[in-house]
């Protein structure tokens, strides 16, 4: 099979630009006769990559409004993260005043005659201006605050941490009773 070439006549002539509509993008430049154009002032070693002058209608995307996002038209604020934790005076800081907390340990206070025992636990608390707070809370207390939370957040609900569970038979048992600790200080922080 021999190469087509303007000899054999197997390739058509070049094109011409004039008379034709994109004649204005093309008169800027050099015809080849794949329809590309090169640009005049390319020098030689340019001329192997053509650039082509016409554009195809599927390269451009036009988007109207319906198909625009809600995100793009409405332009709301970014979110800014803002640490109030350094000013005292600042509006957001004034009910901020733990560092931290932590269940340390737990006692268990006998009832009279052995009944009505029940856990005491003992929780720090690290203020913001350093000097901790030591109190003494059972597991009902816990369960109180949760329910005050969860009316005053109803929104949080499912976000707030569970308590960790009752138990009746092993309620005194050391294992239990750390990894109730363990539970407790996870709601808590």
């Amino acid at each position: 099979m021999e190469p087509a070439n303007e000899e054999t006549g197997l390739v058509p002539p070049p094109f011409s630009p004039q008379g034709s509509p994109v004649a204005a993008s093309v008169l800027d430049g050099v015809d080849v006769s794949n329809g590309s154009v090169l640009p005049r002032a390319q020098n030689k070693a340019s001329e192997d990559r053509p650039v082509s002058g016409i554009v195809p209608p599927y390269w451009t995307h036009h988007r109207n409004a319906s198909r625009a996002s809600h995100a793009s038209l409405d332009r709301c604020p970014a979110i800014t993260l803002e640490d109030h934790t350094e000013d005292p005076n600042s509006e957001t800081s004034r009910g901020l005043w733990a560092r931290s907390v932590s269940v340390n340990d737990y006692v268990v206070v006998q009832g009279k005659s052995g009944i009505g025992s029940y856990v005491v636990w003992n929780c720090a608390i690290q203020t913001l201006e350093g000097g901790p707070i030591m109190i003494r809370m059972r597991y009902s207390e816990f369960d109180d605050l949760r329910n005050q939370l969860v009316l005053s957040f109803p929104h949080a609900k499912s976000a707030l941490p569970g308590l960790p569970p009752k138990s009746v038979l092993f309620k005194f048992r050391p294992s239990f009773l750390e990894s109730r600790r363990v539970g407790l200080e996870y709601f808590l922080k």
